[in-house]
């Protein structure tokens, strides 16, 4: 075998304008080509193969229940209950209406369907406690139904009082009301928030009917998957939405999206927060390396113009192969220019190691090309084959990324050995004043040389305690956790999960219709399941003992709701009438008691309130006869409850949870906290003994786990094969094979070992630095084992020692940049980089120089690749 290199270098020396012509045009085509044919998704869902089981499971549930792909859920909390349902159903109208932007818009807590039967899915004595409570209240509820407003608050109080009069009452029975009316009047008199609940102020305690303050809404928007944020019109349309119905701090309602929608779509915007700096601060700390590495601008610049004009061709080669990028292929970039820069500044340091004997540059450039032809054509190879290991892989994101990766080391070594020469030759940079190697070196080799096996002995033992340290190294693959907590769509998600009737880390079961009772009885057993949703669970128990309670109640309240006439608004003198009749009354009792305390504040505060001006008077009866209005609504509704089946159940809620081919869907809810991985971990795969047909977030997340985590032993057993064949094919000698690549995986164990004292896990993200650990380990071995195989002594001192250097800490600066984005994951992922070529560097310089020792005896026989 002979390389080809020296000729192609030869080529380009003899015709160096006929090569960059060539180049400009082969990059011309491709940048057209690329810009008629480039392709890029952000869908997660096409980064892993579709074939697999778990995909199945998911790709079966999407396809029964689509309306459950996609989902935006808008988090609607407010001051108040009134607040929260008033703003949810207000927004919801506004989001149905706006077909440009959302499919489907629903509410999962509320709707006719859960005002009218809410009180029925409480328990007997809930729906006691909750209608006695209302029968309590009538003698306020009558005067605010029919006078919803300031004048009407005045108006049940003064009623109340004459029931306190009468003795039909005493103070300590309406002093709630009183302490809630003081409250709230006080704090919007101060100039302070002011809310007011009647829900609240009526309500019996906790429990399932206890009033909610925070509201949900499912939205499936409109995506467009060729943006980087395919959801970002869709959450602009709420926000805007939200806006125009005032719903906002100001008015004591928050808006929040969260759901997979806004977590990728807020995930790249956190990428580009601070993308612009990251991206000076990587190509300045490249080129600060490169000009460091060969002392010259015109020679940084050659390497700099070869990679980028690579680049363009990788680009559209890359698309042509996969057709377009996914949100891991585009990582094939830095993977590019991490291993072109290192050709360039072998071919460029080598280059100036033969200009500093004397020779011209043309010579030169072929006295490099002579003497690195062999390495760089077998670490190209070697590269190569590494990247395509990941091709039989079920991670297809890693797969055509390593397709793109590998087929862009073919590309960067050709540009590097036509270009390159080529650009040095025409830029003509000056030949160097001084040795090109590091003579202060002399004394680290004489002391390798001299305590070899004591260096041997020190990187065993490392290596012994890195394999000891394996099994705390921490394989976190939930994607929840490489995203900014602060993020908005992650808070809210965050305030979700905290709320186990709500949280998303929920199971999706796909079954028979026949057989769905039989697996909810089954999975509700298991002790690591707090509940189980189906369509059944909307059909309320023991509904005649509640319909009974509820139709008594309606009976004794339906004049105090339903009043025959309802007053006008007041207007302003009338609202001052109303609060100093009002207020006289409650100042002039006396007692000390603590309801005769709070009608005294109360009278108070109504007498400032009446000498305030028009426009605090008109806010407080906002204050209250907003949420009164909503208040009346939903009494009326819930006491207007009929008996439910599961044939009078609303055909959307039904379509929730029944396909139209008969089959169930049943929602499982862990048991404990479901932020703990090992509690979500412990509940899938409880799940997972009941039913294999199992999808939801838990399942995704660790299955995914499972994929990744195999995906990447499926390809390194593949890669150290493939390049250990390669290696023993060309060196044919198995002792210099196993030289290369013992300190490749040396350096793979420090990086894990390091990773476990500084508490960094492996993720998404930070797992694909091993890819170019790996490919930057084998092409740094290769160099030195190939000039060992050739005779080279005192390896530290010499150019090659130079160029590793430089090539490793021009990758390493570049990438380590990446340490200083936003994105906790591209963060994490410049850690590992930095961590990982810092080790490398180490097996390289001293590691390997020691394993090798003394030069053998070269056979004249043994075949050499040139």
């Amino acid at each position: 075998m002979r390389s080809p290199i020296p000729a192609l270098v030869a080529a380009s020396v003899r015709r160096p304008w006929l090569t960059l012509l060539l180049s400009l045009v082969l990059a011309g085509v491709a940048l057209v080509f690329t810009a008629a044919r480039f392709d890029m998704t952000t869908d997660t869902a096409a980064l892993i193969s579709p074939d697999i089981d778990w995909r199945k499971q998911e790709r079966a549930m999407e396809a029964a229940f689509p309306q459950l792909r996609d989902v935006m859920v808008v988090v609607v909390d407010g001051q108040t209950p009134e607040l929260a349902e008033d703003a949810a159903a207000k927004l919801t109208v506004a989001l149905a209406a706006d077909k440009a932007h959302f499919r489907l818009v629903r509410r999962p807590d509320g709707g006719d369907f859960f005002a009218r039967e809410g009180l029925l899915f409480g328990s007997r004595e809930d729906v006691r406690q909750a209608t006695a409570a209302l029968i309590e209240a009538q003698p306020m509820l009558g005067p605010l139904a029919a006078d919803p407003s300031l004048r009407g608050v005045s108006g049940a109080l003064s009623t109340m009082l004459d029931g306190v009069e009468a003795k039909a009452a005493t103070l300590d029975q309406i002093d709630r009301p009183m302490r809630a009316l003081a409250d709230a009047t006080e704090r919007s008199l101060d100039g302070k928030p002011g809310y007011f609940s009647w829900q609240q102020l009526f309500a019996t305690g906790a429990g399932p009917l206890s009033p909610p303050k925070r509201r949900l809404i499912l939205a499936q928007p409109v995506l467009d998957h060729s943006a980087l944020m395919p959801g970002e019109a869709a959450s602009d349309a709420v926000h805007a939405a939200a806006a125009a119905l005032h719903l906002d701090a100001a008015h004591g309602v928050s808006v929040r999206l969260t759901g997979e929608v806004p977590l990728a779509d807020e995930e790249f915007a956190t990428l580009q927060e601070n993308i612009g700096a990251v991206g000076m601060v990587m190509l300045g700390a490249m080129l600060v390396t490169l000009w460091f590495a060969t002392r010259s601008v015109r020679l940084v610049a050659a390497i700099f113009g070869t990679i980028i004009l690579g680049l363009v061709v990788t680009l559209a080669v890359g698309l042509a192969a996969v057709g377009r990028l996914n949100l891991i292929s585009v990582a094939f970039i830095p993977l590019f220019v991490g291993l072109g820069v290192d050709f360039g500044i072998q071919i460029c340091v080598r280059y100036n190691a033969e200009r500093v004997t004397g020779l011209a540059p043309a010579a030169a450039l072929q006295g490099a090309a002579t003497a690195l032809g062999a390495p760089l054509l077998l670490a190209a190879g070697a590269v190569f084959l590494g990247f395509g290991a990941f091709l039989p892989t079920a991670y297809i994101g890693i797969a055509e990324l390593g397709v793109i990766a590998g087929l862009g080391m073919v590309i960067a070594l050709l540009f590097s050995v036509t270009l390159l020469p080529a650009l040095v030759l025409l830029l003509r940079p000056g030949a160097p004043r001084r040795e090109v190697g590091f003579a202060q070196f002399a004394p680290a080799d004489r002391f390798l040389e001299r305590r070899r096996k004591a260096v041997l002995w020190a990187f065993g033992a490392s290596m012994v305690v890195s394999i000891a340290l394996l099994p705390w190294v921490v394989f976190d693959f939930n994607p929840l956790h490489l995203r900014d907590p602060k993020a908005p769509s992650m808070q809210a998600l965050t305030d979700l999960t905290r709320d186990p009737d709500r949280t998303p880390n929920t199971i999706d079961v796909l079954a028979p219709g026949p057989k769905a009772a039989e697996l909810t009885q089954r999975l509700s057993a298991l002790p690591e399941v707090k509940q189980v949703i189906s369509v059944d669970s909307f059909v309320p128990e023991d509904q005649p003992a509640k319909l009974a309670l509820i139709q008594d109640a309606s009976v004794l309240l339906d004049l105090t709701l339903n009043p025959f006439d309802i007053a006008p608004p007041p207007d302003d003198a009338a609202l001052v009438t109303s609060l100093r009749q009002v207020s006289g009354r409650l100042k002039a009792i006396g007692g000390a008691e603590e309801g005769a305390a709070e009608a005294r504040r109360l009278g108070a505060a109504f007498e400032r309130l009446a000498s305030a001006t028009p426009a605090k008077r008109a806010e407080v009866n906002a204050m209250l006869s907003r949420p009164l209005a909503v208040m009346l609504d939903q009494v009326r509704a819930a006491l207007q409850a009929e008996p439910v089946t599961r044939d009078s159940l609303p055909a959307d809620m039904v379509r929730d949870w029944i396909a139209p081919d008969g089959r169930a869907r049943l929602q499982v809810f862990p048991k404990g906290d479901g932020n703990d991985n090992q509690v979500i971990k412990r509940f899938r795969a409880a799940v997972a003994t009941v039913t294999p047909a199992i999808s939801g977030l838990p399942v995704a997340t660790q299955a995914a786990a499972f994929t990744v985590a195999g995906a990447f032993v499926q390809a390194g057993v593949i890669a150290f094969v493939l390049v250990s064949l390669l290696l023993l094919a060309v060196l044919r000698n198995l002792r210099e094979v196993m030289f290369t690549l013992a300190p490749v995986i040396l350096s793979i164990f420090l990086t894990l070992a390091t990773c476990v004292l500084i508490g960094q896990p492996i993720n998404f993200a930070n797992i694909i630095a091993f890819p170019l650990l790996f490919g930057v380990g084998v092409a740094f071995h290769i160099y030195f084992v190939m000039a060992w195989r050739g005779g080279a002594t005192g390896l530290l001192q010499s150019s090659l020692a130079r160029a590793v250097l430089f090539s490793a800490l021009a990758t390493g600066t570049a990438f380590g940049s990446l340490w200083l984005s936003h994105h906790p994951g591209t963060a994490s992922m410049g850690k590992i980089l930095m961590i990982s070529l810092i080790w490398t560097l180490i097996c390289a310089l001293v590691f390997e120089p020691a394993l090798l020792g003394p030069p053998a005896e070269k056979d004249e026989a043994e075949p050499v690749l040139t």
